[in-house]
């Protein structure tokens, strides 16, 4: 009997060397956030005007919704001009707002003609829709996918109402939250099919979609992260999809796509920089994606199943989102980590005893990654930016 334990005993400590070493030589010891950054600054305008029309909405002194064409911002001012001077209907809705009017959208030859207002941007409303799911998408640019080791493009339903460009997010304690910036679609009739997409009218607008880390790390499926587990779960939390300030319906959306440029710097420090054309899928290949991803509730959120979108098709209400570029805080276990994970684990019996390796090593990375402090703290100003879709700024806040 003592020979036979012995000899379990030594088989035992081949293993933990064999992967210690696998550790050391395979992990990535420092803590980066690699991203690249154009040379040139981001300079934030309003889309040519004939290239595209340029919306934002606010509450009147009655309650009712005023929507603008917008034409310049400065500061934290917009400058517009009120639809119905173009003799369009009030409505919540931009999309009806604007078919409504009886008179051309303005151009570069007739914005003299019309009144302007000005509106600050934090009482603008925001520009995303008025639903609580939408689909959220992952890895759909090249190098967030190697930074991942994500080997396709997946989609998820990320729950929660968009919440407006000036906004805030909770930080609560031994929770890793992260940043991504977006940018989303939005569409004047329910797409049931890619046919639907071509003859809807389209809006892009700047959004954000701040992550629970810890919920990744405990529930998704490091090999097959189409499964859908775990995403909802991390990307649903209060306050995590804030939108920008304009809601911009080009004439073309994909040369538009393009061309956007998003942005995301914390306390001032850049930290994501990409443009539309990175994108693995465009917005009409990813709606093909996700209505051929409807057929039944197979995305885990809070214990239960859930469909990619409700009735099978991407509503009004919903909001198809691009996905994020590299720069995002997460980064893999270290050397460092795996290693003393694996240290806890013999210290507790190893697999003589009831604990679950791979748990010792989430658990000994969150710990780790929580006292790093590099994660986003209360006090912290995250802001995304865009050439063409207006700036976000969102304060970090503790519950």
């Amino acid at each position: 009997m003592l020979q036979k334990m012995g000899r379990y005993l030594g088989i035992f400590a081949m293993l933990i060397i064999a992967i210690l070493v696998v550790a050391w030589a395979t992990s990535p010891d420092p803590k980066l956030n690699p991203a690249s950054f154009e040379a040139e600054p981001l300079t934030a305008a309003i889309a040519p005007l004939d290239e595209a029309i340029t919306l934002a909405q606010y509450k009147g002194s009655n309650g009712e919704t005023i929507t603008l064409q917008v034409l310049g911002f400065a500061g934290e001012t917009v400058t517009g001009v009120d639809l119905a001077e173009l003799g369009a209907k009030q409505s919540d809705d931009p999309f009806a707002t604007l078919a409504s009017a009886n008179s051309a959208p303005i151009t570069a030859a007739t914005i003299s003609n019309y009144p302007t207002i000005d509106i600050a941007i934090t009482d603008l409303l925001s520009s995303g829709t008025n639903g609580a799911q939408h689909i959220g998408t992952g890895t759909n640019f090249p190098e967030h996918a190697a930074e991942s080791n994500s080997q396709s493009v997946f989609q998820f339903p990320k729950f929660g109402p968009a919440t407006p460009a000036r906004t805030r997010v909770q930080a609560k304690a031994g929770i890793l939250l992260d940043y991504e910036v977006e940018t989303c679609m939005r569409f004047d009739r329910d797409i049931a099919s890619p046919a639907d997409f071509d003859a809807a009218v389209k809006g892009l607008f700047l959004c954000g979609d701040f992550t629970n880390r810890n919920a990744l790390v405990n529930l998704a499926d490091p090999d097959n992260l189409d499964s859908g587990y775990g995403f909802s779960d991390a990307k649903s939390g209060p306050d995590s999809f804030p939108t920008g300030p304009f809601l911009v319906i080009p004439k073309d959306w994909s040369a538009f796509t393009k061309k956007l440029r998003m942005t995301t710097s914390v306390n001032g420090q850049p930290r994501q920089d990409a443009r539309g054309q990175e994108m693995t899928l465009d917005f009409r290949q990813l709606t093909e994606k996700a209505l051929g991803d409807m057929s039944r509730p197979r995305f885990l959120n809070q214990d239960a199943f859930y469909l990619l979108a409700k009735d099978k098709r991407i509503s009004t209400s919903s909001t198809l989102m691009s996905g994020t570029s590299e720069g995002v805080i997460f980064t893999p276990p270290t050397r460092g980590d795996i290693i003393e994970a694996m240290l806890h684990y013999v210290s507790l019996g190893g697999p003589f005893s009831d604990t679950d390796f791979l748990d010792t090593v989430r658990k000994t990375f969150i710990e780790n990654e929580v006292d790093s402090g590099h994660f986003l703290q209360p006090g912290d100003n995250v802001r995304h930016g865009s050439n063409f879709l207006g700036d976000i700024e969102v304060k970090v806040v503790a519950p």
